[in-house]
């Protein structure tokens, strides 16, 4: 693998995007990695108010949510360089959904491979929530690796056995 052609890791702050992480790591030790999270603004709420006196509180608190994004952008890159990847934070602000906003920030890179968690959601929570790494893995035209969340690994484990 080219360790100069970045890797793509979505970074959301939880612990099955943490695990993510480490199984790059793993896998793939000083690796270049950018670690993505998807933020979507509240601009799409705030055209329905325009002139509405709310529309000055959602601006700041809109703010405050980018100022939390690149916070959490910020601890994937460095849990990433703690586990032995060459990291940098990104933070993708768009109107688009997270996976579209994955697919399109590792064409922009040209990144060599996409990393994603996932949480394994079935059913009707998979329906209603949507499923970020299946969009992903139908969207993308490059490869992909998904890390089955830590519950699920040991679920789809006790089944098989």
């Amino acid at each position: 693998m080219n360790t100069d052609t970045p890797i793509l890791i979505a970074y959301d702050g939880s612990p099955d995007a943490r695990a993510a992480i480490d199984h790059a790591a793993g896998l793939m030790p000083g690796a270049h990695a950018v670690i993505l999270y998807a933020r979507q603004p509240l601009e799409s709420v705030a055209a329905h108010l325009d002139g509405h006196p709310a529309l000055e509180e959602l601006e700041q608190f809109d703010a405050a949510t980018d100022d939390a994004a690149a916070r959490i952008a910020t601890e994937g890159a460095k849990h990433a360089r703690d586990a032995g990847l060459r990291a940098e934070p990104r933070v993708s602000s768009t109107m688009s959904t997270a996976s579209e906003a994955i697919v399109d920030a590792a064409d922009e890179l040209d990144a060599s491979l996409i990393v994603i968690g996932s949480r394994g959601r079935r059913g009707v929570r998979a329906t209603l929530l949507g499923s970020t790494s299946a969009s992903v893995l139908h969207h993308a035209s490059r490869p992909i690796l998904v890390i089955p969340s830590a519950q699920v690994a040991r679920a789809r484990r006790t089944t098989t056995e």
